[in-house]
């Protein structure tokens, strides 16, 4: 009698679900701990050259710490460094950072330590930008780069989804955070397993870097603003418009973005442009006061502290400069990304309407003011609704922010991006 024959491969049954993830749980937890690591590391070295920068050295020489001509010369000479060290690092810092996103594909490893020097000088020398771009990018780079060598089988973009996922529960304090922007991307790709098992390794990454971070570092992002009473139908009114406003805003950023692209690189050489962006940067930093320089984390919850303390018009000047200030850092040069400096525009616009309109919540303005700019400038839903819902720091207002959510989403959907291609032109 003949033997029998095996069954055809794609008979077999498949392997149990918990068979396939638990092995990635071991690997998760590393990456995102490193990751944490990284940004932790990076943040405080800012910080400490920070002190520097704008204490110790300005009041050995005498001079305002925050006075209009030490804005213009420290922002200059930031961006003159930040233009040398590019020039003469391996890989210039990496590919043009208009055209780069949050999350991108791997780069060379050999790319990281000048990509990582160059964020410490722009953090520290007051850009208005912030470090998940670079962060994220170069703990992709290294995750990548590692975890090919020390599992050759697994599958390569599982790599960029772990650094990316680690990355971002650090940067937020929570891995509720990376498992929403990722969920935007695991959405719309095909892959093997339900939706909830592609995601349980990076949710295990999200939640080692934001457990690092918190034990470690204790971020926080509460804002201390007045408790929102509950939902009421003028509520209502004000939230549509005010995400709005902060969407219209948002969008003039976008559109203004591959203009100011085209005029810094007519200068050619990236020294001067980054030179050049500097000192455009100081003059804003002039023109909107200190508040308005840095990645806009701390001096939001400056402004926060005391909403009362501006008048409309002061939150509106702020709005508008550090707007600018995106703009130009984001597109001179400067390697940053763009959602701390974003939620310091709508901040400061949802203060400035209740500023105007004593009886719209500050809460409630802040809130949609910053739903409707991020909106705009990343162009991820969840991630605006939850940094939203966050910065609220109260569950009564999240009717209100979805609601909001609608209108802001129909002005900006379709549109152009805060995202050039190789030509600069505008991604859609």
């Amino acid at each position: 009698m003949a033997p029998e024959s095996p069954a055809p491969p794609h008979l077999h049954p498949p392997a149990a679900p918990a068979r396939r993830l638990l092995p990635l749980v071991l690997p998760a937890i590393a990456v995102g701990i490193s990751c944490a690591l990284i940004l932790l590391g990076v943040s405080l070295l800012a910080e400490r050259f920070q002190d520097v920068l704008w204490e110790t050295l300005p009041d050995a020489l005498g001079v305002g710490r925050f006075s209009s001509l030490w804005m213009i010369a420290m922002l200059t000479a930031t961006g003159l460094a930040v233009g040398l060290v590019l020039r003469t690092v391996p890989g210039h810092g990496g590919p043009d950072p208009a055209t780069t996103g949050l999350v991108d594909a791997p780069m060379r490893p050999g790319v990281v330590p000048g990509l990582l020097l160059v964020t410490v000088l722009a953090l520290a020398g007051g850009v208005s930008l912030g470090p998940e771009n670079p962060i994220t990018a170069a703990n992709v780079a290294l995750a990548y780069w590692l975890g090919r060598r020390a599992a050759p089988g697994a599958p390569a973009e599982l790599w960029v989804a772990l650094a990316a996922a680690g990355t971002i529960g650090a940067l937020f304090g929570t891995p509720i955070a990376a498992a929403l922007i990722l969920s935007e991307t695991l959405a719309s790709q095909p892959g093997p397993g339900a939706f909830w098992d592609r995601l349980f390794a990076p949710l295990a990454a999200g939640t080692a870097g934001a457990l690092t971070m918190s034990l470690i570092a204790e971020p926080s992002f509460d804002l201390s603003l007045p408790a929102y009473s509950g939902p009421h139908w003028g509520d209502l009114l004000s939230a549509l418009l005010i995400a709005s406003a902060g969407a219209l805003l948002g969008m003039v950023v976008v559109y203004a973005f591959p203009v100011a692209h085209r005029a810094f690189r007519a200068l050619r050489y990236p020294v001067l442009t980054l030179t050049a962006g500097g000192l455009v940067l100081g003059l804003l930093g002039a023109l909107g006061g200190h508040l308005t320089l840095f990645k806009g984390l701390e001096e939001v919850k400056e402004i926060t502290a005391d909403p009362d303390g501006w008048s409309a018009g002061e939150f509106a000047v702020m709005a508008v400069v550090k707007a600018a200030a995106l703009v130009v850092a984001a597109t001179c040069g400067f390697r940053g990304g763009r959602i701390f400096p974003a939620v310091f525009v709508g901040v400061a616009l949802g203060l400035c309407a209740h500023a105007l309109v004593d009886a719209v919540p500050p809460t409630l303005a802040v809130s949609c003011a910053v739903l409707g700019v991020l909106l705009a400038v990343s162009r991820q839903g969840w991630l605006s609704l939850f940094t939203a819902a966050v910065l609220a720091g109260d569950a009564s207002v999240l009717p209100m922010l979805c609601a909001a959510t609608l209108p802001a989403w129909l002005l900006v959907t379709g549109r152009a991006q805060m995202l050039l291609d190789g030509e600069g032109e505008a991604l859609r």
